[in-house]
């Protein structure tokens, strides 16, 4: 089913009879969240559940699948309540519209772990609310007191007469009866699903070939395009000749746009031959002359004079003018691409009114909202399929991909998969920022930081994403990871200036907390050196007050055995981070061959508040840790002459499976609210990585990637 909008009690009547006796439930709940806004006036309808005839229950999945396993975790918290046998339980991606809002953000999106953080109690609610609704709707076929009818197992028991009937049996009545609010929902020690390793619901399909990602579309009419874009950011195209692609076999159209060509024909390899017989001639713009050099210039001079405050405790500036020994340190970190496995692609189906879009987005809500505005239409008449994604990282929140697809399909007059080369891909990101700091620290007599300053410089991403979330010149997710630590320090003090190098940047995996946690975490480790303070001892001692963050720490260290004698040619590091309402420690192994870092073992503990499904948690830790091992070692993009110089796996490369370590986690056991999963391993993995560099070699790594 497609349902956006407004549900009233009218229209909720006529769903679910349109249902064929299935039961349908809307949840209502009140917005929520920093980014909620103008999306507050429409009513908040975050799981729709169904159940047919047939007994089987299709619950509805408001957040994007990428490998996270939200596909499965948000139907358990449904399941839960409504006490439903899950070997019947299948999912379906929910529909674009305001009815599935994530609460955390105001529209429908997914990112920054929030799916199970906004969605862990309502979820259950709206399970309970069915199941209230399946035995009140049995009390009144049995005309029998409600407290006689006992859920369990997707039935309605009589605890009297024994009498039973499937939810199957009474979907079409409980559909005509009015949810129930205030529902108690069942404590920890009743649940029977949360936090139990269940199997994921999309594992089968994906194994066997038939999961639908986004460059699976396949549809009668489809055509399919790739493109070229403007190789210098900002840059815009001047003029091209369509007729050497034309004379290509299958090719259909060519398509000039603002910054970018592409080239529409009956397959991509015929699409892609045309667009290598193309010649574009590009307005390459002001950024032409970009390098590596005048970018970094950029940032250097925005650490000079006064910058905007992110936080202040204590008086840092202060204590270090008066202290005698001053240590002082520079880190950096390079931009980055997303590199996600299935190249970037969507489908796009114009028709006079309205539109049809097929995408592995992040971005349902906002996705509806600017394909509405380009074509002049009402968000609802936009209908947004989410499929699976092969990977999203961020990446897929933009709208760069689905925009290309709808000015491809509206120009040809086809219905358009439009897929981006590899070479576009990494070439046209949104990176993750280039970053530079500045720390000066004094340490007190016991050698404890008794002051640290902190002077960051990097791009904003909220500044075109979300402007209104910038104030006084401060982008929280620049300072991320920087503030709001669990250290005692007494006087800390974090400034950052915004620097605009012309280069489009935008969530990436843990976003600011990818390098900030590095540049923290790094820089400690080099005053418990100045100290002559063991790493793991010195944080245990900064962290008075602080019992999740101590234990955390302490049992990622007891599995790795930290202090113990480590064979000949290794050594270890260590480092812990809190982001996403999860904290997490990493101890990493690691030995040299010359210049080159081959980590061996990792040690990871995490405390994410209550588990879902412990088998997510353990797969989103090693995920993490992956993605931030690539990134450390390997991960960095160049401009030259205003283009990145990095084009495909060759010279961007991936960790492989012969240099994965073994990846060791333990989920500590926590009744705190659920924190996330998707990103908060991804942190602490370069610190702990680079500590056991600078044990190794005495030499601290304060540019990332790591090179020796």
């Amino acid at each position: 089913m497609n349902i956006t909008g407004t549900v009233s009690r009218r229209r909720f009547l006529q769903i679910s009879a349109s249902t064929t006796g299935a039961l349908v439930v809307a949840f209502h709940l009140p917005p929520g969240g920093r980014l909620a806004g103008a999306a507050e006036q429409a009513p908040y309808i975050n799981a729709w559940l169904r159940i047919a005839q047939d007994n089987s229950v299709t619950i509805l999945v408001s957040s994007s699948e990428m490998g996270q396993g939200v596909y499965t975790a948000m139907p358990m918290l449904v399941a839960e309540e409504l006490e439903v046998d899950w070997q019947r339980v299948q999912a379906e991606m929910a529909p674009a519209g305001p009815d599935y809002n994530n609460r955390f953000f105001g529209f429908q999106g997914t990112g920054g772990s929030t799916s199970i953080r906004q969605g862990f109690d309502h979820l259950r609610q709206a399970g309970a609310a069915a199941r209230e609704m399946l035995r009140q709707a049995a009390a009144d076929r049995w005309n029998i007191a409600l407290e006689r009818c006992v859920a369990d197992d997707g039935h309605i028991s009589d605890s009297e007469s024994g009498r039973r009937l499937s939810y199957g049996e009474l979907a079409a009545e409980a559909a005509e009866l009015e949810p129930p609010t205030d529902i108690a929902l069942k404590p920890p020690g009743q649940w029977k699903l949360i936090g139990h390793p269940l199997p994921r619901l999309d594992t089968e399909t994906k194994i066997r070939g038939q999961a639908g990602f986004g460059i699976d579309v396949r549809l009668p009419d489809l055509r399919v395009a790739t493109l070229a874009i403007c190789p210098v950011f900002g840059g815009s195209l001047k003029s091209v000749d369509p007729a050497p692609a034309m004379a290509v076999p299958g090719v259909i159209a060519v398509v000039p746009m603002d910054d970018a060509v592409s080239v529409v024909a009956d397959g991509y390899w015929n699409a892609r031959k045309g667009l290598q017989a193309l010649a574009p001639v590009w307005d390459e713009g002001a950024m032409a002359t970009a390098d590596d050099a005048s970018i970094l210039e950029r940032h250097v001079n925005a650490l000079e004079g006064t910058l905007p405050l992110a936080e202040a405790q204590g008086d840092a500036p202060a204590v270090l003018a008066a202290a005698g020994k001053r240590i002082e340190a520079e880190y950096s970190a390079p931009f980055l691409a997303h590199a996600t496995m299935e190249p970037m692609n969507a489908t796009a189906r114009i028709h006079p009114d309205g539109a049809e879009i097929w995408a592995p987005t992040q971005a349902q809500g906002p996705t509806q909202q600017r394909v509405a505005e380009m074509l002049g239409v009402e968000p609802g008449k936009v209908a947004v399929h989410t499929t699976f994604l092969g990977g999203g990282f961020g990446r897929r929140f933009e709208f760069d991909f689905v925009r290309y697809a709808v000015l491809t399909a509206q120009a040809s007059g086809h219905t358009v998969k439009l897929i981006w080369p590899r070479e576009e891909d990494i070439r046209h990101d949104f990176y993750r920022p280039r970053s530079l700091v500045r720390f000066s620290a004094s340490l007190d007599e016991s050698g404890l930081p008794h002051a640290i300053h902190a002077r960051a410089a990097s791009a904003s991403i909220m500044q075109r994403v979300f402007p209104s979330m910038v104030e006084n010149g401060i982008d929280p997710t620049s300072v991320e990871g920087l503030i709001e630590h669990p250290y005692t320090i007494p006087n800390y003090r974090v400034e950052h200036a915004m620097v605009d190098a012309g280069i489009p940047v935008g969530f990436w995996r843990s976003v600011g907390n990818s390098q900030n946690a590095h540049f923290r975490e790094a820089f400690l480790d080099e005053l418990a050196r100045e100290a002559g303070m063991d790493p793991l001892d010195y944080r245990m001692r900064l962290l008075d007050g602080k019992p999740r963050h101590a234990a955390v720490l302490k049992k990622a260290a007891e599995m790795a055995g930290w202090g113990t004698e480590t064979a000949a040619g290794r050594y270890r590091g260590l480092a812990l981070h809190e982001s996403f309402g999860s904290i997490v420690a990493e101890v990493v192994e690691i030995s040299l061959a010359g210049r080159t870092v081959r980590v061996h073992e990792v040690w990871c503990a995490v405390d994410c508040g209550t588990v879902v499904n412990p088998d997510t948690v353990e797969a989103q830790m090693e995920s993490g840790i992956v993605y931030g091992l690539t990134a450390a070692l390997m991960g960095e993009i160049n401009i030259e002459q205003g283009r990145v110089k990095q084009s495909n796996f060759p010279d961007y490369p991936m960790l492989t499976l012969a240099t994965t370590p073994r990846i060791h986690t333990h989920i500590m056991d926590s009744t705190e609210p659920p924190g996330g999963v998707g990103e908060p391993s991804t942190p602490p993995i370069a610190p702990a990585m680079a500590n056991a560099v600078l044990v190794a070699t005495g030499e601290p790594v304060r540019r990332l990637p790591i090179r020796l």
